[in-house]
């Protein structure tokens, strides 16, 4: 049996896988204050030298530039990932890929139950009219296996919640001290995750299906990519949704795409959607 690797070696291969990977991205870095991230986008915006992309600090671009590494599985080229994307119809191929990969999700963990009846299960924590308590074995199985319902529609809220500038230069303990921006060579914004080879983890989508979603809603709600981190997008737009009905059609379509900021944030559609007619800012993050 070959020797695990040690710490140092471990270390010394991520260094090295670092080093090449940053040798392969091809785009040009400028740095900003993370409280200047808008300021600057909008004063690069029409210099000339390309779509200018805020995509986060150190943490996000070291993730960034994984698929530009050696060896990185699964590498395909701009124009490639373009090609997938024209023949990508939105909202509908989004809904069908992502349902498609919950099915087979799912029927990997049928066999793995039949196969591995003990394998470790993660732990799941629940809050009901019990309290706050540990799933058991079996319903942790239950859970894992159950069909995905749609998210709950709630009441409109009476006050719709305003977005944070730039989700991409901050984090949970504030605005970012320093971000990139990465000037990618193209008069075609919406061909960013294709350039930047973006998504496919996850739940985040394929970069195909990142280009086709930000086509559609540059068509219909004037939207235009400000910045893309490692797990966050967030988007401007110049029309919001004018009834609530376009905008919760518009909060389930966002839910399709990008889950999380419903299910680990807003908590329903309607809140959703109200936040989307009161802001002209949308962010999207996957865990």
């Amino acid at each position: 049996m070959a020797a695990q690797p040690t710490p140092e070696e471990i270390a010394r291969r991520k260094r090295e896988f670092r080093e090449k990977a940053m040798a392969a991205f091809p785009f040009e870095l400028l740095e900003a204050a993370g409280d200047r991230a808008l300021a600057t986008w909008e004063q690069l915006r029409d210099g000339g030298h390309g779509f200018p992309v805020v995509i986060g600090g150190d943490d996000s671009l070291d993730l960034l530039i994984g698929p530009f590494g050696p060896n990185y599985p699964n590498q395909r080229t701009a124009a490639e990932i373009l090609a997938a994307a024209s023949t990508i119809r939105h909202p509908g191929d989004i809904a069908a890929h992502m349902a498609d990969g919950e099915a087979k999700a799912r029927e990997y963990l049928r066999q793995l139950l039949k196969s591995r009846p003990d394998a470790p299960l993660p732990k799941m924590i629940v809050t009901d009219s019990n309290g706050t308590r540990e799933l058991t074995r079996e319903e942790t199985w239950a859970a894992m296996l159950r069909e995905k319902t749609p998210p709950p529609v709630g009441e409109w809220p009476a006050e719709a919640e305003s977005l944070p500038e730039l989700s991409v230069a901050r984090t949970y303990r504030g605005v970012l001290p320093k971000v990139y921006i990465a000037l990618v060579p193209t008069d075609d914004w919406t061909t960013v995750p294709a350039h930047l080879r973006y998504g496919g983890w996850n739940a985040c989508p394929l970069p195909e299906y990142h280009v086709a979603a930000l086509r559609s809603w540059r068509d219909r709600y004037g939207a235009e990519l400000i910045g893309l981190s490692f797990d966050r997008i967030d988007l401007r737009v110049t029309r919001r949704p004018q009834s609530r009905a376009e905008a919760l059609e518009l909060a389930r379509e966002h839910y399709i795409y990008c889950n999380d900021i419903v299910d680990q944030g807003l908590g329903t559609l309607s809140a959703l959607a109200a936040c989307l007619m009161a802001n002209d800012l949308w962010e999207f993050w996957w865990d």
